[in-house]
């Protein structure tokens, strides 16, 4: 394919350095003279392992080139990727001033060509930047529509900074937010030869993944720090129990628990936080992230809360009450805070979970319920039918394949607040749906 890439920092002069050794014959641009120079000359503009060679090896078998001239790129190419810069503004959002210039400048050069072209953007822009403002002014400047001989691609980088050689060679995943069918193909095209999941989604979406993906970067490294601080100062070292901790790929690095939903509650996790948060506080270790935990659990319960009060003091049924599904164990359950903050507001409420039974709760599970929720007996109903008369607002914490089929059939005319995210119950019709985090 005949590629140009806008922007000749880390990413473009990476990707100038190695789409050519998947075939691809490549046009960087950069308004800069001295980078456009050096690739014409073999040289990389930036300091990377491995990229001085690659890029001299292309320049020799002229798959490679550099111009300063935007519309002679465009029209040498089928597919553009735009990798200019886009620094923080001083309320931390991506300037867009660079990507503004470049895409309006395409889309003027693309005024005089009939044939098909694709845009990449690959510059870390916040969701909805592409749809919501690129699409619009690359459409009036090219004077077609995104469709009409016209693709507009948002490909996310994963390139890091000192091994984004062999980063580029090996991707964790490739995703596509493509707006057209022609464009996701072209991208089929562009990085065939690459491992690793080729994965198709919204433009949003693929936005905001690489986002998501940075600021979960920085929560790994402040969790190690902060864990390893604590470790220490009990006389530890914090590089062998986050080895060992690491090893664990079924539960700790896995997919596990990352997944939006309710608040976490039960016997163990509450308890540990608020045990490993004694331990530093005792040695006057600051530790602000993981300190916060227990006030972030506690706003994702009001923000649950207020989902299902903003249209007023109706009736509600709620589904599940023990911490997680498939248990009867209530302590420190976040749907336990839910009830009892419903019923302090005066909330008419009813209760159904088909693993808590008043007549077997024991021991610590027993003392806890009878504290907090005292007259449970009352609430609590024995099938999901007797949960749901009356109820205006259903309120759904955890359900089975049953109990939601039922609550499908009897709650057509209410309104659901889903804590769980079941598919189902999104596809369902019902007076009014709602997600905590969808």
């Amino acid at each position: 394919m005949k590629v140009s890439i806008f922007g000749l920092g880390y990413v473009g002069a990476v990707s100038c350095a190695c789409l050519p050794e998947l075939g691809h014959e490549v046009v960087g641009v950069d308004i800069n003279p001295l980078k456009v120079q050096m690739i014409g000359a073999g040289q990389s503009p930036v300091v990377e392992e491995g990229i001085d060679e690659l890029i001299a090896a292309a320049v020799r078998a002229g798959r490679l080139r550099a111009t300063l001239d935007l519309a002679e790129a465009v029209h040498a190419t089928d597919v553009s990727l735009i990798s200019v810069a886009t620094p923080a503004l001083a309320n931390f959002m991506p300037d867009l001033r660079a990507l503004d210039a470049v895409m309006r400048a395409i889309g003027e050069a693309l005024r005089s060509k009939d044939s098909h072209h694709t845009i990449v953007i690959r510059s870390t822009v916040a969701p909805g930047t592409t749809e919501g403002r690129i699409r619009t002014l690359l459409e009036e400047a090219a004077g077609r529509a995104v469709g009409d001989r016209l693709s507009l691609v948002f490909n996310p980088e994963f390139l890091r900074e000192g091994s984004s050689v062999a980063d580029f060679h090996q991707p964790p995943q490739t995703i596509i937010g493509s707006i057209d069918d022609e464009g996701f193909e072209v991208m089929k095209r562009l990085y065939e030869g690459l491992p690793g999941a080729f994965v198709r989604t919204s433009v949003g979406v693929a936005e905001s993944v690489k986002y998501l993906c940075n600021v979960f970067h920085a929560l790994k490294i402040v969790f190690a720090n902060e864990a390893g601080s604590v470790l220490k100062g009990c006389g530890l070292d914090g590089r062998e129990v986050l080895d060992i901790f690491c090893r664990d790929t079924q539960l700790n690095i896995s997919r596990v628990y990352l997944r939006p939903g309710f608040a976490f509650g039960g016997s163990c996790l509450p308890k540990e936080v608020k045990g490993f948060l004694t331990l530093a506080r005792e040695r006057q270790i600051q530790i602000p992230v993981l300190g916060g935990l227990l006030d972030s659990n506690q706003a994702h319960i009001d923000r649950a809360y207020e989902m299902i009060a903003s249209a007023g003091r109706k009736p509600v049924a709620l589904f599940g009450l023990a911490f997680k599904p498939g248990t009867d164990d209530m302590r420190d359950s976040p749907l336990v805070a839910l009830a009892e903050r419903l019923i302090g507001k005066g909330f008419d409420l009813a209760i159904f979970d088909s693993f808590v039974k008043v007549s077997r709760l024991l021991g610590k599970n027993k003392e806890f319920i009878d504290r907090e929720i005292p007259h449970l007996d009352r609430l609590l109903k024995d099938s999901p039918e007797a949960a749901l008369h009356g109820a205006e607002v259903v309120v759904i914490g955890h359900a089975d394949a049953e109990t939601r089929a039922t609550i499908i059939r009897r709650a057509a005319g209410c309104r659901v607040v889903d804590l769980s995210g079941y598919a189902d119950l999104r596809a369902a019709s019902f007076a009014g749906y709602e997600g905590i985090c969808w």
